[in-house]
Order: C-alpha cells, then sequence, then structure tokens
C-alpha cells in the first residue's frame, strides 16, 4: 500500500526544536499523567468498593465503568469548544473536573454519590484524551511530532504505573476500609500541579491561525521558537483555505472528502479497546488473584504490569517517528495475539501457572505498549485535516471510550462466565487488526498537519 498524503518537503531551518516547545508539549502531556493515574487507580479499590457498598459483580462492573461513561460524554462534546473558543480554555476545564473528581470520590459516603463523583472524572479523561494530544501536534514540527504526541501516551503509561505503585504503598500502611479513599484523594495532587501549569502554556498558533488571529499565532510562535513563524503562518493560512475551497462540506466531519480519516479513526480506536488493554488495568490485581496469587502479590504484579507498560512506550516514542507508524501496529498485533493465546490457554487448562500467566500478561502490554498504545492518539491527531482536526479527535475519542466502557462494564461476567475464553477473543481481534492495518490504514508519518489533506495517492 503507498502512502496516502504527498510528503512536505521540511528544509533545515524545520529541524529546530527549543526547550519552550518541549516544556509546552509536557505541560499539556499532564492531562495524560492525571488519565493514566484516574484510570487505573479504581483496579486497587474494587474488592473495597464492592465490600463498602455491598455491589453485585454487574454493579461492580458498572461502577468501575462509571467514569469510562463519563469519557464518552468528555470526548463528545470536547471537540466544538476546542475548535470554538480554543485548546487552553479546554484543558483548564480538564484540570478543575480532576481535582473535583478525586476530592469527591475520596469523601463519597454512598455509591450514588460515588458514582456522582467519577462522572465528571470521566468527563475529564474524556476531554483531554482529545485535547491533549492535538494541542502537542499543533505546537511541534513535523519531524518530531510523533515523539512529542507520544510523551502524551507515555505519561498515560506513567500514570498507571503511579496509581499502582501508590495503591500498593496505601494498602500495605492502611486498613481496607481506609486505603481506598486515600487511592482516590492523592489523585488531586497532581491534579492541582497540572492546573497551575496550564495557567502557563500558550494558545496553539495553528488554532490561532484558524480563526485569523495572525498577529498573535506569530508572538506564540517566537515564544515557541519557530525557525520561520512568517512561513509558518503562510503555510498554515493556504492550508486553511485550501480546505475551505475543497467543499462546502469542508467543515463537516461525514462528508465524502473526510470519509477515510474518518473510517480510520473508528477502526483503530475500536481495535485499541479490542484487545482487551482497559479490562486488563482496570482488574489486573483480579486476573492475577484468578492465577492462584494472593491479594499483596496480585498488587506487586500490577505494578509490573505498570513498569512494563512504561519501558515500552518509552521504547515506542524512539521507534515511531523513525519507522512510521504501521510497521509498529503490524508487531503489536501479531505480538498482543501471541500473548493473549498464551493467557487463554493458561487460563483453560486444569492448573493454570501463574508465572505463564504473568509472562503472556507482560508480553502483551509490551507488544501493546510499543504499538497500539504508542501510535492511537498521535495517528488521529495527525489524519484530519484543519478545520476538522478538533472534531476528528472528539470522534476517534468517542469511540476509544464507548468501547472501553462497554469492554469494563462486561468484563466481570464474561470473565465470570467463558474464562480463557475471553482472552482468545481478544487475541483474535489483534489478528483482525493485523489485515485491517495492512489493508486500509495510511502511513502518515513525516507529513505535515499542513499537508495531511492533499489528494490522494491510489492505496
Amino acid at each position: 500500500m503507498s502512502q496516502m498524503y504527498v510528503r512536505h518537503q521540511a528544509g533545515p531551518a524545520h529541524k529546530r526544536v527549543t526547550a519552550t516547545m518541549i516544556l509546552s508539549a509536557a505541560g499539556a502531556a499532564l492531562g495524560g499523567l492525571l488519565f493514566g493515574l484516574d484510570t487505573a487507580v479504581i483496579s486497587g479499590t474494587t474488592s473495597a468498593l464492592q465490600a463498602r457498598f455491598a455491589l453485585s459483580d454487574g454493579q461492580l462492573g458498572f461502577t468501575v465503568a462509571s467514569a469510562l461513561i463519563g469519557t464518552i460524554g468528555g470526548a463528545l462534546i470536547a471537540g466544538w469548544p476546542s475548535d470554538r473558543f480554543g485548546r487552553k480554555p479546554l484543558l483548564l476545564t480538564v484540570a478543575i473536573l480532576y481535582v473535583g473528581s478525586s476530592l469527591g470520590s475520596a469523601l463519597a459516603q454512598s455509591w450514588i454519590t460515588f458514582l456522582a463523583f467519577r462522572f465528571p472524572g470521566g468527563l475529564a479523561i474524556g476531554a483531554a484524551s482529545v485535547i491533549a494530544p492535538i494541542y502537542i501536534a499543533e505546537v511541534s514540527p513535523t519531524h518530531v511530532r510523533g515523539r512529542l504526541v507520544a510523551l502524551n501516551q507515555l505519561n498515560i503509561v506513567f500514570g498507571i504505573l503511579l496509581a499502582f505503585i501508590s495503591n500498593y504503598v496505601i494498602a500495605g500502611l492502611l486498613p481496607p476500609d481506609t486505603a481506598w479513599r486515600w487511592m482516590f484523594g492523592i489523585v488531586a495532587a497532581p491534579s492541582a500541579l497540572f492546573l497551575a501549569v496550564t495557567l502557563l502554556l500558550p494558545e496553539s498558533p495553528r488554532w490561532l491561525v484558524a480563526v485569523g488571529r495572525e498577529a498573535r499565532a506569530l508572538e506564540v510562535m517566537d515564544r515557541l521558537g519557530f525557525s520561520d513563524p512568517q512561513e509558518d503562518v503562510r503555510h498554515m493560512q493556504e492550508a486553511v483555505a485550501r480546505d475551505v475551497a475543497a467543499s462546502h462540506a469542508a467543515g463537516r466531519l461525514f462528508s465524502r472528502n473526510h470519509s477515510l480519516p474518518v473510517s480510520c479513526a473508528i477502526a483503530i480506536a475500536m481495535f485499541n479497546q479490542l484487545s482487551g488493554i482497559n479490562a486488563l488495568l482496570y482488574y489486573a490485581p483480579h486476573i492475577f488473584e484468578l492465577s492462584g496469587a494472593a491479594a499483596d502479590s496480585a498488587l506487586l504484579q500490577s505494578i509490573a504490569v505498570g513498569g512494563t507498560n512504561l519501558v515500552f512506550t518509552i521504547a515506542a516514542m524512539f521507534l515511531i517517528d523513525r519507522f512510521g507508524r504501521r510497521p509498529l501496529l503490524f508487531f503489536g498485533s501479531i505480538g498482543t495475539a501471541a500473548a493473549l493465546f498464551l493467557v487463554a490457554w493458561q487460563f483453560e487448562s486444569a492448573h493454570p501457572d501463574g508465572t505463564l500467566v504473568l509472562a503472556g500478561l507482560l508480553g502483551f502490554i509490551a507488544a501493546f505498549a510499543i504499538s497500539q498504545g504508542a501510535v492511537i492518539w498521535v495517528f488521529i491527531s495527525e489524519i484530519f485535516p484543519s478545520t476538522v482536526r478538533g472534531k476528528g479527535q472528539a470522534l476517534g475519542s468517542t469511540t476509544h471510550w464507548v468501547m472501553a466502557a462497554a469492554i469494563t462494564w462486561a468484563f466481570p461476567v464474561f470473565a465470570s462466565r467463558l474464562g480463557g475464553w475471553v482472552f482468545a477473543f481478544f487475541g483474535a481481534m489483534m489478528l483482525l487488526q493485523f489485515f485491517w492495518v495492512w489493508r486500509r490504514m495510511p502511513e502518515t508519518n513525516g507529513i505535515a498537519l499542513e499537508d495531511m489533506n492533499l489528494e490522494r495517492i491510489s492505496r
């Protein structure tokens, strides 16, 4: 399959990367850290929540999925205001929601109150999954865009690891009926830090150009250290004009012009969750207990999962711009499928080997982190033209969170009834992903955002 778009030939002036640019990307990526923390922290609280609020398996699944239901709303509503009011106001809103949700969840005295505070946390996660990758992509030069956007994913997995470590430490210091409250409450500290940092971030220069504020865009580019702001603004203006002139439907996401990026965003988001990644992250201690591990050992093994995720996400940051998006997904599809089939075989055996289960799950995490985990947010943030980038990112994020909520809610029920076969299903989906990448997915590596909507080369 040939490349989808004409590549923008960047000269030496485009190779400059400044500390301010990196710090701006890293500041926005703090939203990813909270994304990971808030997503994974509940994994250490499931048993305590079930006991505290007398929950059935179905109610537990809904409790864990409650934040994910919020993510659907957050992803759905974030695209339009980010295009209308800017990227920075949305980042500030996300930070405020994180602070309120973490404190409210920690202090909740009833199941309904707990769900009511988890929901806005989900709104924040969903909105962050839309706005943070867009913001980073729009302040990044083409040749390092993949790595800088992957900072968001790196922070997500670092947040997941911190959540696993925090849960393990708190569980060892406090009784279960108190520990779960501290597990949620501790997220308020980095949330407050993110709020403070976001106040210092500049607005996206590409958004400023898109709304006709070129003078302000030039100021921001100069602050970020763009080598030739005047030329970059001209290029951005041409891209916006080209998008509008191409069709009266240029600003509509669901139009013929955008059919390929729309279908690709939906597909990669669906496959991301059909791998079973969130089922593992949210229920990791429970899964390890099913394989025979003691409760404290299960929490420790969860840290191994988080550590593996972090190490291979770092590796992906060095590979994604060198080899491209498609090669990573080819490797990851085969690697995740093999690891999931190993786990399924062990759970269906008469005497599951805990060591092999751990090896399979760590292998799955490694293959996922170096492929799907690193690629999804980079790919969705760059495949859409500027006129619908916010809406396109929202579509991909919404699809991701709808699938995440459904699988997370259903996993406890299906795992209890199907056993290891649920992991075999996830493995089969990864094989299907391999064929989708081969037949349909375009390569976006090395293409300037302004050129992402140029005439397609035949596939």
